[in-house]
């Protein structure tokens, strides 16, 4: 796999839009923790503080500032929905395990608004429906499959028809799936809020703050920083993002390119039917969500990733293809490009992140909410690794460990 660096443009919508929200330092001197957390994103973020709120020592590092790579360009349409459907998912692992990350899923986008609610920093979140769209005739069917494993396993999912879409959306689609729930955020000042709550119980979080290497040694690590100082604790936890397949000895995804644009604000806050996220059937799929100032973000058009300059050189032309794509969907708002940007992600063969441990890697654990909802994986890595680094066994740490099995 490409040694992962420069993992999306110069000028994500997020940071444009906030700035820079709280200042942190690059760390200056040796220092001793229970834990060292690589990444000061969403997902090191979550991480600091659930383990911080279980009484532990942090210490947070980034070689960028803060919330500044992945977590930036992220659109943040939050679902419990992961990238393969139920259905698929149990044709690879099984009912029992596949219902089950879904249940966890759900359970974490849950919490997550439970968390948001606590932080002293408006991090916008808040929860919505969601639409999946049959692109085409062939979908129907799909979506069907999907509806009635959903509704065996209790998941609230209704099945709309082609009457009931044209009746709230001004664009066809053959069929839809109607769930709930799934939320919106802005994940740099969530990122930023959690932080910042994870400090107020000690957590240390330094940024500009590289690292050039990890010893691991007999019953604890020692990082080496890019400032030529030693941190050392008792493990350390990779939560880098896209960035974290550095650290790791094997391929277990595949990487690509995705683009994004956000509109200017639009006239009313009731953009659409229930400002209701959505998404479609096609591969690769767009989707499309609302945000709290009345904007439109829309986004999609992935492809393979092979190298930044290609990815950045598209933007334009990709830009305009969703634009287009989006006044289609939408012909009588008032739609104009504000700002767009684009990201390098992973996917997965099965849909689900990795969490856990190598055995190659003693003292290692690694937070990877690869996929389409990385931000609610995040959460769900943040309470497993909880658990299984305080020593307290966790039952569904399987489900997502390095070495899953399939039923």
């Amino acid at each position: 796999m490409k040694k992962v660096s420069d993992i999306r443009t110069e000028s994500p919508f997020w940071l444009m839009k906030n700035g820079y929200l709280e200042s942190y330092s690059a760390l200056r001197e040796e220092i001793t923790t229970d834990f060292v957390i690589i990444g000061g994103g969403i997902s090191g973020a979550l991480l600091a503080r659930s383990l911080t709120v279980k009484g532990s020592s942090v210490v947070v590092v980034d070689r960028r500032h803060i919330a500044m790579g992945s977590t930036c360009a992220s659109t943040a349409l939050l679902q419990y929905d992961i990238d393969r459907t139920l259905h698929e998912l149990i044709d690879i692992m099984g009912a029992a395990k596949a219902v089950r990350a879904y249940e966890l899923s759900l359970k974490a986008l849950q919490d997550l608004e439970k968390i948001a609610k606590k932080l002293k920093v408006e991090a916008e979140f808040e929860m919505r429906s969601s639409m999946r769209f049959a692109t085409y005739k062939k979908d129907i069917s799909f979506i069907e499959d999907e509806l009635k494993v959903r509704s065996k396993h209790g998941f609230d999912v209704e099945l709309w028809d082609e009457k009931r879409i044209e009746k709230h959306f001004p664009f066809p689609a053959y069929a839809a799936l109607y769930t709930r729930p799934s939320a919106i955020a802005d994940p740099y000042r969530l990122t930023h809020g959690l932080l910042q709550d994870a400090m107020k119980r000690g957590a240390k979080v330094f940024d500009k703050t590289g690292v050039e290497k990890i010893e691991r040694l007999n019953k604890s690590v020692v990082v080496n920083t890019s400032q030529g100082n030693k941190i050392r604790a008792k493990k350390v936890i990779i939560a880098c993002g896209y960035e974290s397949v550095n650290y790791i000895p094997m391929k277990l995804a595949s990487l690509s390119s995705s683009y994004a644009l956000v509109s200017e604000p639009m006239p009313r806050k009731d953009i659409w039917f229930e400002n209701c996220s959505f998404w479609n059937t096609s591969d690769p799929y767009t989707y499309g969500r609302t945000t709290k100032d009345n904007r439109v973000i829309f986004g999609g058009e992935d492809e393979p990733f092979y190298d930044p300059a290609r990815r950045d050189k598209l933007l334009e032309a990709k830009t305009k293809k969703l634009a287009k794509q989006f006044v289609k969907m939408f012909p009588d708002l008032p739609f104009k490009v504000d700002y767009s940007w684009a990201g390098t992600f992973i996917e997965t063969e099965d849909g689900l992140p990795y969490i856990g441990s190598i055995k190659q890697l003693p003292h290692t654990y690694f937070a990877l909410g690869y996929g389409g909802n990385g931000i609610t994986f995040s959460q769900l890595a943040a309470d497993i690794l909880t658990d299984v680094l305080l020593s307290k066994k966790n039952d569904d740490a399987e489900i997502f460990s390095f070495d899953r099995k399939t039923d």
